[in-house]
């Protein structure tokens, strides 16, 4: 399938694994990136610049196809050596970056003037706009259904990518909600190049994560996910378990007079325990809806192959039989 996303990544699908918290590990982004999507290392949950080299260099043993890394753009007291981790990348001869957060145009000329492509997420048609106007090469259009950080805007895709398809002249990929050929050729429909899936590729063989963290998102249905950190309007939509009750129990109690100090048990140093040790009541842990449609553990390339022999056959036969 060629579309202006695999076109300009080289890649042989229109499939991008998004960048997550402790779960884009070499393993995982070389497994998509095999499987002739494209892969993402999670460059932040590598605590330094060098461990992120390393991360990239494990990548490339592992996989000759093209992959990128993500890194996130975030409000903090301490900021991460963005500088740094943007010099481990070009080193290491990634040409695709995943963004997401501030505005990353501060470090968009280091970047292409490297020959990398820059994919920036953005959860509203204004943030898209605002993105391809300082030179980004695609947008991740995140709907409100996604796992992680939906915005405050609450407009779903169905709504979002066809706006998105009217507003935008360079490349986009669905994000939020997808899990399957269906999501794919909708996606298509609605006017966007690919998609870019989190969830979906939690639940996989290579994913390097706990198997409770598995079974818990194919025990979840769509009505299992809550909004948490909306009062403090940075909304995170994640997978519901006790400590997630608690500080929802904490905004209902504080209302506007809640800090980020007041849950910071809950969602502070929370993915490794979860991510690594399986303890899944330990605090707020991002899912999306689609957690509904996940029902197995396939390797990654079962999964691919499947979602494009779906694609294939919903396009060429059940939507090409409607127009006889």
């Amino acid at each position: 399938m060629k579309t202006r996303i695999t076109e300009m990544l080289g890649i042989q699908h229109p499939i991008i694994q998004g960048g997550m918290h402790y779960v884009g590990f070499a393993e995982l982004a070389a497994a998509v990136s095999n499987a002739g999507g494209l892969g993402i290392i999670t460059g932040l949950t590598q605590r330094s610049p060098e461990l992120l080299a390393n991360e990239i260099r494990r990548c490339r043993e592992m996989t000759d196809k093209p992959f990128g890394v993500n890194i996130s753009f975030l409000p903090s007291v301490n900021p991460p050596d963005y500088a740094g981790y943007i010099k481990s990348i070009i080193d290491g001869g990634v040409k695709v970056v995943e963004t997401a957060g501030n505005n990353p145009q501060k470090w968009l000329p280091m970047l292409k003037e490297a020959g990398v492509k820059v994919i920036h997420k953005c959860t509203s048609i204004r943030h898209s706009l605002k993105a391809q106007a300082i030179g980004c090469d695609a947008i991740s259009v995140d709907g409100f259904e996604c796992g992680g950080h939906p915005g405050e805007d609450d407009v779903p895709n169905f709504i979002l990518l066809p706006r998105a398809a009217d507003e935008l002249e360079i490349p986009f990929v669905a994000s939020g909600g997808m899990a399957d050929g269906r999501s794919l050729v909708a996606a298509l429909a609605l006017g966007a190049d690919g998609m870019n899936m989190g969830t979906r590729f939690m639940v996989t063989k290579e994913a390097p994560i706990h198997e409770n963290v598995k079974q818990a998102v194919i025990a979840a249905t769509e009505l299992d996910t809550r909004l948490v950190m909306r009062p403090l309007r940075n909304t995170e939509r994640v997978l519901k378990n006790d400590a997630v009750e608690r500080l929802l129990e904490k905004e209902r109690s504080l209302g506007a007079n809640i800090k980020f100090e007041d849950i910071i048990e809950e969602v502070a140093g929370v993915y490794p325990r979860v991510m690594q040790h399986g303890d899944m009541d330990s605090g707020a842990w991002s899912c999306g809806m689609v957690a509904g449609l996940i029902h197995d553990i396939p390797t990654v390339k079962e999964l691919i192959d499947r979602i494009m022999l779906e694609a294939e056959t919903i396009i060429s036969k059940r939507l090409t039989g409607m127009l006889g």
